[in-house]
């Protein structure tokens, strides 16, 4: 009897933590499944956010550009039709295609050329303008739609802002390069003594554009601002080809 005793509680307990370990096992997915669940929400209400505080950032940029574009025609009506071809393009642009999250390189840079030429309006045509280009329209990502509109503002618009044109020596020096589905932007200018001292108070540049790069392209780029001897320099790399595969294969 108190061998068979013995063998029932011995069969119970086995049964008895065996039924225990399901249901802890069954317990344990149901928490992965709901903890997988609020992580996928959680990222879904940051990349949320995200697009808001962009749509956000874009609202204060738009009007901002259009004041400044137009200003530049204004003061210059002598040169009222090259001005008007160059802005029907850069309108054309930020009214239908800066609503799109992504652009394609060419689309952005046909935009920041068109930007340029209207900014060069208003200075002396003596004055020290250098700006270089080197495009591979054969790479591949060339007319794909991973470059973020409008990221070329800033730098452009913040070279002609601060520059000195009475100085001497004052110039500006604008690089677009797209090579091996990498992009690089590189802007230089001389500043009077006065805009070296409103740069250093606000950290020099625009901190929306630090934001978007952040917010969009998060690894796959880099932004370094540097001065000296008052001559400011920013140029922004974009590892287009990094970001485009994260963006095919997520």
């Amino acid at each position: 009897m108190i061998h068979d005793y013995l063998i029932f509680i011995g069969v119970f307990a086995i049964f008895f933590f065996l039924t225990v370990g399901i249901y802890l096992f069954s317990q344990n997915q149901k928490f992965k499944i709901r903890n997988a669940k609020l992580s996928e929400a959680n990222k879904i209400i940051e990349q949320r956010l995200n697009e808001v505080q962009l749509e956000h950032i874009g609202t204060k940029l738009n009007p901002h550009l259009f004041k400044n574009i137009l200003n530049s025609v204004q003061s210059h009506a002598y040169q009222t039709y090259m001005s008007l071809d160059k802005l029907a393009n850069v309108l054309d642009y930020i009214l239908y295609e800066s609503n799109n999250k992504f652009v394609s390189p060419k689309e952005e840079l046909t935009f920041a050329l068109s930007l340029i030429e209207i900014n060069k309006i208003k200075i002396n045509p003596l004055f020290d303008f250098r700006i270089k280009s080197k495009i591979d329209k054969s790479d591949e990502l060339f007319e794909e739609k991973v470059f973020a509109p409008l990221i070329s503002v800033d730098l452009i618009e913040n070279a002609f802002k601060h520059t000195d044109f009475l100085a001497q020596d004052s110039f500006i020096s604008i690089q677009l390069e797209l090579e091996d589905r990498i992009f690089t932007m590189k802007v230089s200018n001389k500043a009077s003594l006065k805009n070296v001292l409103e740069k250093e108070k606000s950290g020099f540049g625009s901190q929306s554009l630090d934001q978007r790069l952040k917010m969009i392209y998060n690894n796959y780029y880099q932004l370094t601002k540097s001065s000296k001897n008052g001559i400011f320099t920013a140029e922004l790399v974009i590892n287009l080809g990094e970001f485009y595969d994260k963006m095919r294969y997520s």
